[in-house]
């Protein structure tokens, strides 16, 4: 479903006390430099930018900057929303949460009139809370993964992705809703909004204003694997997982892993989804994705059956699976995208 547009496109920035401010002014600020690229080439529209709040008056953020609500969620209510709506998220989103009831029954009377809603980080806990993402796909920031799982467990949430977007068709129409990961995955976001709305080399202008990447893959992974290795507290677990990282170049077996950690292969597969929220074969998955995207980032020349051999995937057809699976692109896309 494309947006794209003659006239201009009204954003409204749900914003609420303690909002996360870089997740406000980053989006922000794509579409911002979007405009001026649009008046330079004498073209008419480009975006408006509301902010809106329960209330209009001056929100402050989790830091010194505030921002001035020119918009209150009953003004959208009784006089429509905008092209696109962005809720952004919150440290701490539980407290937040518990007293934001406005929003939340304001999203659900509103959302199958917004054509294309978005939350940014664990603003997708709004989201959640409404009911819009029930058996939907969803990114939030990596600390609050499990307690958005947890705490909604008809959400599909999606522990790696950047952000996720999500076509919805129903009786009330066709309309989008996008989650993104944490605070800086906001702005690839945006830009992935502007690419839909103007097309790719404005896009890729307001990126290069901002020295970024385009785009990240919505579906690349917003943590790194060996960190989260250290991060396990579990010292069998642990001791495996390192133990994976330093021999990806070989076969591994359940059996083998099971061993490593002194435990029967039932119990170890148990304990391993425990303490990392994922099975032995994911973390394994996971870890070889990571190494393939390191190798294929700083080896330029190398084919890419000598990256599947280094990673321990057996062909090029099992390294192009893994990525067209994990990330939604080719190896060479890929390496094009952020080779050396």
């Amino acid at each position: 479903m494309e947006h794209r547009h003659a006239g201009a496109h009204r954003i409204d920035l749900v914003v609420y006390p303690g909002f996360k401010a870089l997740e406000a002014i980053g989006p922000m600020s794509v579409f911002d430099y979007a405009n001026i690229h649009l008046r330079a080439r004498d073209q008419q529209g480009g975006y408006e930018v509301r902010i809106t709040s329960a209330a209009q008056g001056v929100v402050q953020s989790d830091t010194l900057m505030a921002l001035q609500a020119t918009q209150s969620l009953s003004d959208l209510a009784a006089n429509g929303t905008g092209c696109t709506v962005i809720v952004v998220g919150s440290r701490h989103i539980e407290t937040v949460l518990g007293t934001s009831g406005e929003l939340v029954q304001w999203l659900q009377s509103m959302a199958a009139r917004v054509p294309r809603l978005i939350a940014l980080c664990s603003g997708s806990f709004f989201l959640a809370e409404a009911g819009l993402l029930d058996e939907r796909r969803a990114a939030t920031h990596w600390s609050v993964v499990k307690l958005l799982a947890q705490r909604y467990p008809r959400v599909q949430v999606d522990a790696d992705a950047i952000y996720v977007r999500d076509d919805v068709k129903d009786s009330d129409g066709e309309r989008q809703i996008w989650t993104s990961a944490g605070v800086t995955a906001g702005i690839d976001l945006a830009l992935a909004v502007v690419e839909q709305d103007f097309g790719h080399a404005l896009a890729l202008e307001v990126a290069r204003d901002l020295v970024m990447y385009l785009k990240r893959p919505g579906g690349q992974s917003q943590f790194s694997v060996p960190l989260a290795a250290q991060s396990t507290q579990h010292r069998g677990v642990q001791a495996v997982q390192q133990w994976l990282l330093a021999h990806l170049n070989q076969p591994v077996t359940l059996a083998q892993m099971a061993e490593q950690a002194a435990m029967s292969e039932r119990h170890f597969r148990r304990v391993f989804q425990q303490e990392t929220g994922q099975s032995p074969s994911a973390f394994v998955e996971n870890a070889r994705l990571e190494a393939a995207k390191q190798l294929l980032e700083a080896q330029s020349q190398w084919p890419l059956k000598t990256v599947a051999a280094h990673v321990g995937l057996g062909s090029e057809q099992a390294l192009r699976h893994l990525f067209v699976k994990k990330l939604g692109i080719t190896p060479v896309a890929y390496r094009e995208r952020f080779g050396d």
